[in-house]
């Protein structure tokens, strides 16, 4: 078990600052059982993430950043500490929070697109039943796939796959958008432009977004904030203010700085080894 002891870098003002915090995790130590043992996953992370924070877990393998993310969506109940959603504590999962995960075949492949999109609510009765095909209409329009609104998984690609389980998340309208490395299995000009349609539709609906990666290019990118996690068990290292960086900067002196940070608190000398 790590010391507790371990120090969070200091941290430029954060977008929050002075807000209200939508999401607190306070002392969170999660663990999972195996066949073997048991294993401690977090030890004691506390955050806050506000309203259209653009959230971001980044860590190497192993870290636990996906299994935060289950915390957080309720699937998975802290040993120490809470986590909190509008002060109250999140004992479940609920459709307050939507998840999109990294596989493809996370859509129902007997349902169209337009199925899809209109499944959570179906399931949830979130929403008046004649409201269901407009709302998942104006979701799937906001994606870029109208064309393909009556079409089934096994014609789309994996790009097309991963914007409809945007869109039925986003249909929701969840308090928090939930992403577990959402655009690692793209190849390589996919994800860049699966990462700017997503920046499109936040700049559009402004939504509070928590995304896992273990991408330092992808976190800058995306992220407003990043927490830079540990290795194993994972605890905060850092937490970066990263407003200042989009798309169009990737490339420059300052990014590539900021990149090189990241990437020295990962896996260089600033690194922290556990006993």
């Amino acid at each position: 078990m790590p010391s507790p002891a371990l120090t969070t870098d200091a941290v430029t003002a954060a977008p929050g600052a002075g807000k209200q915090a939508l999401l607190s995790v306070d002392g969170v130590t999660l663990q999972y059982q195996t066949k073997q043992q048991i294993v401690t996953a977090t030890y004691r992370v506390s955050f806050d993430v506000y309203p259209q924070d653009r959230f971001i877990l980044l860590g190497p393998s192993g870290c636990g950043k996906s299994t935060l993310l289950k915390g957080v969506g309720g699937f998975l109940t802290p040993v120490e500490g809470q986590i909190q959603l509008n002060n109250t504590k999140v004992t479940a999962p609920g459709a307050d929070r939507m998840i999109v995960f990294q596989e493809f075949d996370q859509l129902l492949p007997w349902q169209t697109v337009l199925g899809n999109v209109m499944f959570p609510m179906r399931t949830t009765s979130r929403f008046p039943r004649n409201e269901w095909k407009d709302r998942a209409m104006r979701a799937v329009e906001k994606v870029g796939l109208a064309k393909f609104a009556n079409s089934y998984p096994h014609t789309l690609s994996g790009g097309m796959k991963q914007r409809v389980a945007i869109a039925r998340a986003l249909a929701m309208e969840p308090k928090i958008l939930l992403m577990d490395e959402p655009f690692a299995a793209l190849d390589a000009l996919t994800r860049r432009r699966m990462q700017d349609e997503l920046l499109e539709l936040w700049n559009d609906i402004r939504f509070t977004l928590i995304f896992v990666t273990h991408s330092i290019q992808e976190a800058i990118i995306i992220g407003s904030r990043i927490v830079v996690m540990t290795p194993h068990p994972g605890q905060i290292r850092a937490e970066l203010d990263a407003t200042a960086y989009t798309q169009e900067h990737a490339g420059s002196e300052d990014f590539m700085a900021f990149n090189r940070k990241i990437n020295g608190m990962l896996f260089g000398s600033e690194n922290i080894a556990h006993g």
